[in-house]
């Protein structure tokens, strides 16, 4: 299963990623600091390791 996320600027500085067809949302400051706080926000979301996304997705839209 693959999760995709659409990253985009935040207006007030940072980053924003929403996932496709999940309501997961996330924000940083950085890109480095965003892909640890996607991967944590999946993990979140499917605390089932067997059902979790094994491929996480970003889509910029920067």
């Amino acid at each position: 299963m693959e999760i995709v996320f659409l990253v985009e600027d935040n207006p007030d500085g940072g980053y924003t990623a929403t996932a496709l067809g999940q309501s997961i949302f996330t924000q940083a400051d950085d890109i480095e600091t965003l892909r640890v706080m996607i991967r944590d926000a999946v993990h979140c979301h499917f605390p089932d390791k067997e059902k979790r996304p094994k491929i996480i997705q970003l889509q910029n839209i920067l």
